[in-house]
């Protein structure tokens, strides 16, 4: 079982492409703890900023560095990230077009006890929704390590949530596919597909391989680029299978399952089922306990798909 999370390998990224490029600078709302920074701070402080709890400053600054030429990282927790700053990542990163990634930290429900003040699940409505704000939510570790170095080489703003625990991994550290902007197919399958995005994609590929023990063909779609979303893939998908299921760690409405809704019912119709958090404060609990009773884990899926299923055949 992995035990590194996400925010370290990012840590792990930042500190070694810092090394040679003295343009990156990370900045933090006193989350460099929580975001595993301690070690990027150690070895480039004069690359880092701590600008305190103050989220809006957080990304302004950002959007200031980078149109002086800096390749900006601005790290804070998601639910304040994607909520408290929602205007300047409008305005000073997206608009402006600046040289900005907003990393969100502890996205989802990552802090289950602390409840809904804490969760960040409309943060893929609100980022998506940005003109010129792309948004990805990374699978596991291999695949984070790959977006970033690609991010590193761009000059486009984007939005990056990131869970707080470590995660399975679902790629092998010597077989890693990724192509920028495209979903990456992790199942192959003929039958149904499931799209997922974040921690939730490993559910989606356990999920799989128990419906294949009853004799189903499920395709797993590795949906990590929210925005610009893989359209092709996903019209491919629609023609190729019987039915659709999404399954994301955030509200039912404007995410990821919706924007799968909206380009299926129009490209190809077909049945789609949207698994998703609920629009009513989350439960409490740990992610793996709020994913089980909400039905996103992988027997949840499989029962999801099985019912699916006998109304489409």
């Amino acid at each position: 079982m992995n035990k590194v999370a996400v925010k370290e390998v990012i840590c792990d990224v930042l500190v070694e492409e810092a090394k040679e490029d003295k343009d990156i600078v990370v900045l933090c709302s006193d989350s460099r703890g929580s975001a595993s920074l301690k070690e990027y701070v150690k070895v480039h402080p004069g690359q880092f900023v701590e600008v305190g709890i103050a989220e809006q400053n957080l990304v302004s600054i950002s959007a200031g560095l980078a149109s002086c030429g800096k390749k900006a990282f601005a790290v804070s927790p998601a639910c304040f990230l994607s909520t408290r700053s929602m205007e300047q990542a409008k305005v000073d990163v997206a608009y402006s077009n600046t040289n900005v990634t907003l990393v969100g930290i502890s996205g989802g429900i990552s802090y289950g006890a602390l409840g809904m003040t804490h969760h960040s699940i409309n943060d893929i409505a609100t980022m998506a929704s940005i003109p010129n704000m792309r948004v990805y939510l990374p699978s596991d570790r291999f695949q984070t390590q790959k977006l970033f170095r690609n991010i590193l080489k761009d000059e486009k703003p984007s939005y990056i949530r990131v869970g707080r625990n470590p995660v399975e991994d679902v790629y092998e550290e010597d077989s890693i596919p990724f192509d920028m902007n495209k979903a990456t197919v992790v199942v192959d399958g003929d039958d149904i597909t499931l799209i997922a995005c974040g921690e939730l994609v490993i559910e989606a590929k356990k999920a799989a391989l128990k419906l294949k023990e009853r004799g189903i063909s499920a395709r797993v779609l590795d949906m990590y680029c929210i925005k610009p979303i893989d359209r092709e893939t996903i019209i491919q998908a629609a023609r190729e299978t019987k039915a659709i299921i999404t399954i994301e760690e955030h509200s039912h409405l404007g995410g990821m399952g919706s924007m799968v809704s909206q380009i299926v019912a129009n490209e190809c119709p077909k049945k789609v089922l949207n698994l998703a958090l609920p629009d009513t404060p989350v439960i409490t609990g740990v992610s793996k306990e709020v994913f089980k009773y909400y039905g996103l884990d992988s027997d949840g899926i499989v029962k999801s798909a099985l019912e699916l299923l006998a109304h489409v055949e």
